[in-house]
């Protein structure tokens, strides 16, 4: 039994595989207009048609805009879903876009805080979340000639997995594997480089509860204890969507070199001050946020109920 299931895990797998390579090699012969169209198709049925998450995405949107509409509600969901097939698509086609082609996609207001953070030599971390194209930006910065890696958890195929990650790595990002982050990320840091961390996920009982749209949110320690033990500094950052297909590098810099313990105290300052950044922006663009994700799924101790 254990082999048939194995056997028909594989063959699972390499059908989705087929399929996904069929995808590339359609986005690849499409114009990015074209290819954007064909995503907002695809976002479209998922939410409209296939109905995949819709129930988790509209009840989050629901507890964290309770004065909107039912029915605005609903067109932000659906824009939400066509947001993540856009930024699907557009990483698919990572190899066909190059040199100035790719250059073109991002206008970086703050390449200041940049150059600074460079210049500074104790490295950056490169705080985000699942928000505008999260694809884009470490790509965009590593094309533009800074040094830059990625944490990227795996899929579950892991055919789809090593396709992925030798696209992004083909535009310049290194990318350090979940699990296997500690060291590689304390590595790049004092060797003065950037690391990519998109931190909003559910952190389950490991995580630190920060304010998140009005709930608490389990949120992982990790960004924060690294900037506290190597002192790099913190620029939270995204790749806002922009009406004209583009894309602007929004950044804001966050020094926390004064903290010298990783202290639980220290640890919740430090997140809850990135996360209350990505706050603002998904309050300001929240079609642009990933809502399908169970956020709030784990609870604080506090709040746990138990039966009599």
């Amino acid at each position: 039994m254990p082999s048939f299931r194995r056997w028909r895990k594989r063959l699972k797998h390499r059908a989705e595989y087929a399929l996904y390579r069929g995808v590339v090699f359609l986005c690849g012969r499409m114009s990015l207009k074209a290819a954007r169209r064909f995503a907002d198709g695809l976002g479209w049925t998922a939410f409209s048609v296939i109905r995949i998450r819709r129930s988790v995405t509209l009840s989050n949107l629901a507890a964290a805009f309770p004065e909107k509409p039912e029915r605005e509600l609903r067109r932000i969901g659906l824009r939400t879903y066509r947001n993540f097939a856009r930024t699907f698509i557009e990483l698919l086609r990572f190899p066909v876009m190059r040199g100035e082609e790719f250059l073109s996609l991002c206008d970086l207001p703050r390449e200041d805080l940049i150059e600074w953070a460079r210049a500074n030599g104790k490295g950056c971390l490169l705080i985000s979340g699942h928000f505008g194209s999260w694809e884009v930006v470490g790509p965009y910065l590593a094309q533009r000639g800074w040094p830059v890696s990625g944490i990227v958890g795996r899929q579950k195929n892991r055919l789809i997995d090593e396709d992925a990650k030798r696209i992004r790595e083909e535009k310049g990002l290194s990318v350090i594997r979940v699990g296997a982050s500690l060291r590689n990320v304390i590595r790049a840091l004092r060797a003065n480089e950037f690391v990519e961390i998109l931190s909003d996920q559910d952190a389950h009982a490991d995580g630190v509860f920060v304010d998140f749209m009005g709930r608490k949110a389990s949120t992982p320690q990790g960004p924060a204890v690294f900037a506290i033990r190597t002192g790099a500094p913190i620029l939270f950052g995204y790749g806002l969507r922009l009406p004209d297909g583009r894309f602007r590098v929004e950044a804001e810099l966050l020094r926390f070199d004064h903290l010298k313990e990783t202290t639980p105290e220290n640890i919740l300052l430090v997140t809850q001050a990135y996360t209350s950044l990505l706050e603002k922006a998904v309050r300001e663009h929240p079609d642009q946020y990933f809502w399908m994700h169970k956020r709030w799924k784990t609870r604080p101790p506090e709040e746990k109920q138990f039966k009599v």
